[in-house]
């Protein structure tokens, strides 16, 4: 990892970073750097370029070390492997250093000519600034019918109301980012992450582009990955800090359907004659039902405790708080 002083640069660090994960896209690289360049020096403002080579298997390490050891406004993060987009990412965040963090993918599909539109918000009091691809150019079965209904789920499951989850193409106040830890495919949920710890949001139309060489690596096998990081998001977003809530409504469900089964049980009984009438006889496969349904509920009522248990020992041996303070307003502190 390169990790010189920008050439010219403030010590205290660059306003801008730019956030880039590269996976085998060596025919992209020499451009989009030398695009990125061209629109961040018309912002006048100090800036430095994070690119991660994500375990690529072609010419990207050689080519991201040349760019490196050419302008001292880059730093290179090599990865040990392939890791994914998400990990890429990350990676990227924890190495940058500007205010604002601009994020964006390697394949030239996003265009750094709408840098300067997504920091516009910015202005406006927006802590995350996420491009809408508004007109598709992609495959639409294969990308625009899924993504579609994926963020149609996303939108409903997370209250954010934005149109395009899915794209990398983003621009964050650092702070925020402090409060966001990436992992499986979660990547295309921060806004819903950033919700839920207060963010402001916004969207801004950009450019979709046709992928001028190479190919995609995405197809539908991530549409399984994505739906699952969903129900993490879901659960992270509404009960992450009460899982017995989340846990407690499966098991009253459960205990009633299982409960009444027993009491219908329990007076059919009576109504035929205690001794007369055999249980396991005559309804003996809802007999069996109905206890099981009362023990999955105490599985669950169990599952909720231990939850909260974990919950509470996470927030306590590590000192974190349950609510994310924006600033603080005294005479004497700005903050």
């Amino acid at each position: 990892m390169n990790s010189r002083q920008p050439q010219g640069q403030a010590t205290e660090g660059p306003v801008y970073s730019v956030v880039v994960p590269f996976y085998n896209e060596d025919e992209c690289i020499e451009e989009l750097y030398r695009r990125i360049v061209t629109v961040m020096d018309g912002l006048g403002k100090s800036y430095e370029m994070v690119f991660v080579n994500d375990g690529s298997t072609d010419s990207t390490p050689s080519i991201l070390e040349r760019v490196a050891e050419a302008d001292g406004r880059v730093t290179v993060v090599e990865l040990r492997r392939n890791f994914g987009q998400t990990a890429a990412l990350a990676a990227g965040f924890d190495h940058a250093s500007g205010e604002v963090i601009i994020a964006m993918d390697g394949d030239l599909q996003h265009a750094p000519e709408d840098i300067p539109a997504m920091l516009e918000p910015l202005e406006e009091g927006c802590d995350l600034v996420s491009g809408w691809r508004k007109r598709r150019v992609d495959n639409f079965w294969l990308r625009r019918l899924p993504s579609a209904t994926a963020n149609w789920l996303i939108r409903k499951l997370s209250g954010v109301d934005i149109h395009d989850f899915g794209t990398t193409f983003k621009v964050y106040r650092r702070d925020l980012l402090r409060h966001i830890k990436l992992y499986g495919e979660l990547h295309r949920f921060i806004p819903a992450l950033a919700s839920a710890v207060g963010a402001k949001i916004c969207e801004v139309p950009i450019q979709n582009i046709v992928r001028p060489t190479g190919k995609s690596k995405y197809g539908l096998g991530r549409t399984v990955r994505v739906m699952m990081d969903l129900v993490t998001v879901r659960f992270l977003i509404k009960y992450f800090t009460r899982p017995l809530h989340f846990m407690g409504i499966p098991a009253l469900l459960t205990f009633a359907v299982g409960g009444g089964i027993e009491i219908f049980l329990f007076f059919e009984k009576l109504h035929h004659g205690w001794h007369r009438f055999e249980l396991m006889d005559e309804r003996g496969p809802m007999l069996i039902i109905g206890v099981f349904l009362m023990m999955l509920s105490a599985m669950f009522m169990v599952t909720g405790l231990l939850g909260e248990l974990l919950v509470r020992t996470y927030y306590e041996s590590q000192g974190k708080h349950i609510y994310y303070v924006r600033r603080i307003h005294r005479k004497d502190v700005r903050s």
